[in-house]
């Protein structure tokens, strides 16, 4: 019998660490409180039926009845939060007082008779029996559980009857848990059993409210960042599973999808009418093209722009989430540019390009002018945007299963960015940037100072241009291209995919033209010399998923590079 105890006890501390282990903030307090006190109550019960006298034994019970005065509060205060049920402070005191004063009889149990009217402790077998004859106070904590039982009862029907943003799959498995534990509770007073259930109901409770942890966190919404700005500002939000199960949304989404009023939270978006004819078949045609991702809907006067993208938990994909944003402004405003005659429209097309020309003429510029003050980087900037040029067209060629995919815009964004990598060396010091030879320590970590200094620079260029992808793009190009995939590079030690895939890429073409590339402190490195050094640095400091790209374009490098050292009065040697 005491293994039966010391199982049950061994059992509720995994799980109550295993529920520390996923414990996150949004997670109610309640439920960790009773994580922590089920072992205690475990610990209680060991203590009982391994006791050797019986001041042991009595310790044991008073720690046992933790469970029916402490761990059922906390339940029905945890059902409360999961109801949205606004109860005050001073209600929750006042509970909590109550418990306390149920519990201090028990404390009294071995020293007075209001609770017990008398203790003993006897063995059978070599195994401790405590008899007992109950005072007038136990039962009043009968009654005392009941009315907990009854409270927490009531909340969930109301909740299942009136209240469609909570989930009754969740209130369901919590009422089931309170009814087990109760009813196990009573168990051996009424089959009069050899053993006690009650901790068996804790613990069941306990695994249950594990498994359903990580589904709780899914229906608050409002603990996601984006909440502040969803309900101060103009944008809505529609979150749901996989299985297009709806979990939440607020005020403006139901404004814009009236529907959703009638659509109850673990529901299926599919069964409403309305819903699988505006809503569904955009977000199927995403999950097929996630380049199909925005559509507009009219409201009245007013225009919205819709979002699809995934429904992230942590790192996971967990489902799909729905934003909303009134574009009514910037939809007029297209509206009335495209009743311009076409002439009017040619010349702004035109003056756009006129005025995007300069912008990037006076990018390449000043690169170049950067790389005017650098004596060991003679036709770096070309021969990079070349080789990245290159890259991304073998990128795009690629239609396997594993491809990277790759968005037009990004494409040419980052052909476009690649002259601006090196822009932080105009903040370096002549003396060091200059130097006809190697740096020492010093002069190096000096220099590092260029990819952070470069991404200030870019931000200072780029700041209120409306194309804020390449912006961000150009950004961290500059700011990235020297961190490596095993997080030795700098300027702040990425590691892996928290380098953006833009900088892994202009890495490739940087390392490689400064191996092949004469440089004053060394000659050009002949190309098997160079692509052995590229071919291993795949995985270390390279992204590994483009190496296939590199080996593809190899050939094509060695060639531009082959007519470069012609160009320039040097050869490459293979």
């Amino acid at each position: 019998m005491p293994e039966y105890y010391t199982i049950l006890f061994v059992i509720s501390i995994i799980i109550g660490g295993i529920y520390g282990i996923r414990w996150r903030k949004r997670f109610s307090i309640y439920f960790t409180l009773i994580f922590l006190l089920i072992p205690v109550v475990m610990r209680g019960y060991m203590h009982q039926y391994d006791a050797k006298i019986l001041e042991q034994a009595i310790s044991g019970l008073r720690l046992s009845y933790i469970g029916g005065t402490f761990i059922i509060l906390f339940m029905m205060f945890a059902i409360f939060d999961m109801c949205n049920m606004k109860s005050n402070g001073k209600l929750r005191i006042i509970l909590f007082a109550i418990s306390v004063a149920m519990y201090i009889p028990v404390l009294t149990i071995g020293s007075g008779n209001l609770f017990y009217k008398s203790i003993s402790l006897s063995f059978v077998d070599g195994h401790p029996v405590i008899e007992k004859v109950y005072g007038p106070l136990h039962t009043v904590f009968y009654i005392f559980l009941v009315g907990y039982l009854a409270m927490t009862v009531a909340t969930i029907i109301y909740s299942l009857k009136r209240k469609k943003d909570v989930s009754a799959q969740n209130l369901i498995i919590l009422l089931g848990c309170e009814f087990i534990s109760v009813a196990l509770f009573f168990s051996k007073k009424i089959f009069h059993t050899t053993v006690e259930l009650a901790p068996l109901a804790y613990l069941l409770c306990e695994a249950i409210l594990l498994a359903i942890m990580n589904r709780i966190s899914l229906y608050d919404i409002t603990e996601t960042a984006i909440d502040t700005i969803a309900m101060n500002g103009g944008t809505g939000f529609i979150s749901f599973d996989r299985q297009f199960t709806y979990l939440a949304s607020n005020k403006l989404a139901k404004e814009v999808f009236p529907a959703l009023n009638d659509v109850r939270v673990d529901s299926k978006l599919t069964k409403n009418p309305v819903m699988n004819s505006e809503l569904i078949p955009k977000i199927n045609d995403f999950i097929q093209d996630e380049s199909k991702k925005s559509f507009f809907k009219e409201v009245g006067d007013r225009i919205f722009q819709i979002d699809i993208d995934f429904l992230y938990d942590g790192k996971k994909k967990r489902g799909y989430m729905i934003y909303i944003q009134d574009d009514t402004r910037d939809q007029k405003y297209i509206s009335l540019l495209n009743d311009f005659n076409g002439r009017l429209k040619e010349k702004v097309r035109q003056k756009t390009e006129h005025v995007v020309e300069m912008h990037n003429k006076l990018i390449l510029g000043m690169a170049t002018m950067v790389e005017s003050r650098d004596n060991s980087t003679g036709g770096h900037i070309k021969r990079t945007s070349e080789i990245v040029s290159i890259l991304i067209e073998e990128i795009q060629r690629d239609k396997s299963d594993d491809a990277l995919k790759l968005s037009d815009d990004f494409c040419r964004n980052i052909i476009k960015a690649a002259p601006m990598h090196d822009l932080g060396k105009i903040a370096i010091d002549d003396a060091i940037l200059r130097k006809p030879g190697k740096f020492t320590e010093a002069e190096f970590e000096v220099m590092k100072t260029h990819a952070e200094k470069g991404a200030k620079i870019v931000h200072e260029i780029l700041d209120g241009t409306d194309d804020l992808d390449f912006h961000i793009l150009a950004e961290n190009v500059a700011h990235y291209h020297h961190e490596r995939w095993d997080g030795s590079g700098y300027p702040n030690g990425l590691k892996g995919e928290q380098i953006p895939l833009e900088a892994r890429i202009m890495a490739v073409a940087d390392v490689y033209d400064a191996l092949v590339s004469k440089r004053v402190y060394k000659e050009a490195m002949g190309f098997e010399k160079a692509d052995k050094i590229m071919t291993e640095s795949f995985g270390k400091h390279f992204d590994r998923r483009l190496k296939k790209y590199y080996t593809a374009v190899r050939p094509i490098l060695e060639d531009y590079y082959t007519k470069q050292g012609a160009n320039n009065g040097s050869t490459q040697k293979k």
